[in-house]
């Protein structure tokens, strides 16, 4: 099928990339003309305005938005709608707050658009191996848009979890149970690197974990690569940013009266960084470089030494 992808960074980019490969059409559009350039050069159509976007789909238009959440997506789905008619359908899937996707909806609803909000994991690796997508919205959308999640997912991996607000909601606590496991490990390892009269390979570790252990998982691969660049991962520096997820997972869990200690005490950890140089800080900056491609610092300049990024 036909649709426009609207934002070309990491994820936006992989995204058109597998769908044309899976056969799909897809209008590009960025800001930058250099992120379209790339991506037409690797057989999508690119657009040189949102409107021209939209402008190169048929009924019923499919306009997936791959943005930073907050007031840039907000602004862009209603500028998105304002060329679209009723049947058509926007899907955001970028980390947007629930409650915006509700909003959205609830608002697109009554000029007869309909909303899909698709959360979406995978990072950069999602090329290769698929994105595994939790989308909200109405039955009848999620069957319009369909062939492309199914295209963008590995088996398995596309889940209709419910109403307007309930894909975002799924992948917010998605990335909190993440901050969660990726403290756990940090933790884990640190302790193993203080206990220096072992001399302990941390990479020899992280490697044997991964074959057979009740531990094993993909962050762990991802732990096992990271180490392998850097043992000591001394060039990375311990900042370790939260991006929005883990927080609203907090207040969420305050508000309904559900306790998170583990997911709370993983955020407030990231909070510590900005003040503690920590080896275990320095494995979650790499392992966030290593999964999405988040950029370290390395001697105060930002860098993206992940090849996949």
């Amino acid at each position: 099928m036909r649709l426009a992808m609207v934002g070309l960074g990491k994820m936006g980019a992989n995204m058109t990339l597998r769908l044309v490969r899976a056969g799909h059409e897809v209008i590009g559009f960025d800001v930058n003309p250099d992120a379209v350039a790339e991506v037409e050069a690797q057989g999508a159509i690119g657009a040189t305005s949102l409107d021209d976007a939209i402008g190169k789909l048929e009924a019923p238009r499919v306009v997936w938005l791959m943005l930073p959440a907050g007031r840039i997506t907000q602004d862009t789905i209603n500028q998105t709608a304002a060329a679209m008619q009723p049947g058509d359908v926007i899907v955001d899937g970028g980390n947007s707050r629930f409650t915006d996707g509700v909003e959205s909806a609830m608002s697109l609803q009554e000029r007869g658009i309909s909303f899909l909000d698709a959360g979406v994991s995978g990072g950069v690796w999602g090329l290769e191996n698929g994105f595994c997508l939790m989308v909200g919205g109405t039955a009848e959308a999620v069957e319009v848009v369909r062939p492309v999640f199914e295209s963008l997912a590995p088996a398995d991996g596309f889940a209709h979890v419910g109403p307007p607000g309930a894909g975002h909601y799924v992948k917010m606590v998605h990335n909190g149970i993440e901050y969660g496991l990726m403290q756990a490990y940090a933790e884990g390892f640190e302790l193993m690197a203080a206990a220096e009269e072992f001399q302990l390979d941390l990479h020899q570790i992280s490697e044997l974990w991964r074959h057979g252990s009740v531990v094993r998982s993909w962050l762990l691969d991802l732990t096992e690569r990271a180490l392998a660049d850097e043992p000591t991962l001394s060039e990375i520096q311990p900042v370790v940013a939260d991006s929005g997820e883990g927080r609203w997972t907090v207040e969420d869990a305050v508000n309904r009266a559900v306790p998170l200690p583990v997911i709370t005490a993983s955020l407030y950890a990231r909070f510590a960084t900005r003040d503690v140089n920590a080896f275990g800080a320095r494995l979650l900056a790499a392992l966030r470089n290593q999964f999405g491609g988040h950029a370290v610092l390395v001697e105060d300049t930002a860098v993206e030494p992940n090849p996949k990024a």
